[in-house]
């Protein structure tokens, strides 16, 4: 059926226009933070930085984007958001100091903004029946591609040097991504529902498909429920735990004496369960609930931090940190169902844009921040910093069982 090839190439064209963002957003940090450290003669608590100020653009941007997309249109919004990332690439390029890098950081946090939100709003106006499915699809790309890419950055910035490497990503995310923004067509109840909004009218009749957008929450309303503040704490905490290992992973492999391209692996392993358990984890949220599969998934990476100071072999880490990697990837996937759930989909953009704030300014400093810095002054004590964040998954474990749809007053 023609809507049905049209459902499935905008969530093809998301898929395709968030690999590039999510390769260097989840990836080329890690890979580039001891090369960095090496050009700029920086430490741990400098390039942790780096994390901070993307997030921190994160925060910033998810929910202005979330309003503009319901004002300019979703493909508009990817399309830009490609666009920022291979300027990004290029500004990269040629960093002279770490403060570039800090732009780039913030830059690049700004721009998976513009293509992240719009392509979860996007595919599950096209399947709202399967929610948890598309978005555990699409979040899956934007995770899986750092797993994909994280070894060839590394090889790329072998081969090529520093500066080549970085004028050929933008390229390569300038290219694919626009690709992918074109097929990223909305459906025409999301353009039906944009439409009313702009002519501050309500349709007498929605259609079947959007009947969650009927009983949608307002941003102020959602603001005022104990589920959003719970959502948010969640984000906090879970964030936190999660992204530190974006920056740790690769320092604990040399810090255990492996070299550069066997103490990758350990951050490829993190990518590759953040990727896949997006899918995995969207899937089984249909099925058996969302709070249970994220609390159970916070859980597990509890345990694998407290695990980790332990291991010494190159194994045993790559295991535990995909424990870790399984975890944050169920953060991303199952939260954006979970906040349709919650509080319906008309304004979903801008109310999961508030959510992902608590990971943009809070999550930063109190995961890579904090722990570079603490790793810094005690000399690089691991067990400390994976003893805090172990705490963290647990308390999110605890909190988002209490997230439920909230009753209006």
């Amino acid at each position: 059926m023609p809507g049905d090839k049209k459902a499935l190439l905008a969530v093809l064209g998301s898929c395709i226009a968030l690999f590039w963002p999510g390769a260097l957003t989840f990836g080329f940090a890690g890979v580039m933070a001891p090369i960095w450290q090496e050009m700029f003669q920086v430490g741990r608590a400098a390039t942790g930085l780096t994390i901070f100020f993307m997030l921190a653009a994160v925060g910033a941007f998810m929910f202005l984007v979330g309003r503009w997309q319901e004002r300019w249109g979703l493909r508009r919004m990817i399309t830009l958001g490609v666009i920022l990332t291979a300027l990004a690439s290029l500004l990269v390029s040629q960093a002279t100091s770490i403060y570039t890098v800090y732009i780039w950081a913030f830059l690049n946090g700004m721009a998976s903004s513009f293509v992240y939100v719009p392509a979860l709003t996007l595919v599950q106006w096209c399947y709202p029946l399967k929610r948890g499915l598309v978005a555990g699809t699409v979040s899956m790309v934007f995770g899986l591609a750092a797993a994909i890419m994280s070894p060839f950055f590394a090889k790329m910035h072998s081969a090529l040097g520093y500066e080549a490497m970085n004028l050929v990503v933008a390229l390569l995310t300038l290219s694919i991504g626009l690709l992918g923004a074109y097929f990223a067509r909305a459906p025409p109840a999301w353009e039906n529902a944009a439409s009313a909004r702009r002519a501050k009218v309500v349709a007498a009749k929605p259609p079947a498909k959007i009947i969650t957008a009927a009983k949608s929450f307002t941003v102020k309303e959602s603001l005022h429920t104990r589920s959003f503040w719970l959502l948010w704490i969640t984000w906090t905490f879970a964030g936190a735990a999660g992204v530190s290992m974006t920056i740790l992973a690769t320092g604990y492999g040399l810090f255990l004496g492996f070299p550069l391209s066997s103490a990758i692996l350990i951050l490829t392993a993190f990518n590759l369960t953040n990727g896949m358990s997006r899918l995995i984890s969207g899937i089984l949220s249909d099925q058996f609930g969302r709070n249970q599969v994220m609390s159970l998934a916070f859980l597990a990476a509890g345990i694998a931090y407290f695990v980790l100071p332990w291991a010494d072999d190159l194994v045993t880490c790559a295991l535990l940190a995909a424990v870790v990697g399984f975890s944050f990837g169920t953060l991303f996937s199952v939260s954006a169902p979970l906040v349709a759930d919650c509080f319906g989909l008309e304004h979903f953009g801008a109310i999961f844009g508030l959510t992902f704030a608590a990971y943009g300014f809070v999550a930063g400093p109190l995961g890579p921040t904090l722990s570079g810095y603490l790793l810094d002054v005690t000399g690089d004590n691991f067990f400390l910093v994976f003893l805090y964040l172990g705490i963290f998954c647990l308390l999110a474990g605890l909190f988002i069982r209490q997230v439920v749809p909230p009753q209006r007053a």
